[in-house]
């Protein structure tokens, strides 16, 4: 019988692939057979990455907030038989705290980057017909309000409403466009100092399966990309461990 998550004989690129989710995707993604191509700001990170991978496609140390390195990124691309957007980066302030340079810091990385990556992508033809697209969002873009997260919560809620909108506008060439909506998973990001370690405790148990590990978002990722998921598109697929069911 043939496995419907194989990945085997795609191409498959992941942006933010040097750590947290985007790292464990690219592992994953390879270890289903596709030949995975990785980008990264963190030249040594990166390069760890890369050599975990089971079907390493090539490594591109790139800042995709600069459109000029993502030029040259997609020169570079071979036709990709998926994307999984999953750079971004987190800034908590109370809303009143907020400044036009924080909030243009995290729509460039979280929203225009991402979004210009995959306008370039099609204007170049270097999507196939038959591919998947999968923006990493999050439960915080749509599900979720919490203190101080509005301009990360914003951009996360932009990435979803355009996601709708590119699902129909690619479903002519069977080009499916989906998102990811984790709750807190357990990476680098959550241990940063302003968060002691009974804060996290104490917010680990909002959740009834506790937080989550990057492999429950690369086994997802996996699901979107693969032709077991041949007939989704625009979809929301939420992993937050039961936190939003409450």
């Amino acid at each position: 019988m043939n496995n419907p998550f194989c990945l085997k004989g795609k191409k498959i690129l992941v942006t933010g692939a040097s750590s947290g989710i985007g790292r464990q995707i690219a592992i994953s993604v390879s270890g289903m057979g596709a030949e995975t191509f990785i980008t990264g700001r963190n030249e040594q990170r990166l390069s760890d990455v890369f050599n975990l991978l089971e079907v390493p496609g090539t490594q591109y140390v790139a800042d995709l907030d600069i459109e000029q390195e993502q030029d040259n990124l997609i020169e570079l691309m071979p036709n990709l038989d998926g994307v999984v957007l999953s750079a971004g980066i987190v800034k908590t302030l109370p809303f009143k705290f907020i400044n036009r340079k924080d909030l243009d810091s995290i729509f460039e990385t979280n929203f225009f980057s991402p979004a210009i990556l995959i306008n370039k992508l099609l204007k170049t033809k270097k999507l196939n017909k038959n591919g998947s697209v999968v923006f990493i969002s999050s439960i915080a873009g749509n599900y979720v309000g919490t203190v101080g997260n509005a301009m990360y919560s914003a951009s996360k809620g932009a990435i979803n409403a355009m996601q709708k909108v590119l699902a129909i506008e690619l479903s002519a060439q069977r080009i499916r466009v989906n998102n990811i909506s984790p709750g807190m998973i357990k990476t680098e990001l959550i241990y940063d100092p302003i968060f002691t370690e009974e804060q996290l405790k104490d917010d680990e148990k909002k959740y009834p399966l506790g937080f989550g590990e990057p492999i429950d978002v690369a086994n997802a990722a996996i699901y979107l990309l693969s032709d077991a998921s041949k007939w989704v598109t625009g979809s929301t697929l939420i992993i937050d461990g039961g936190f939003t069911i409450q």
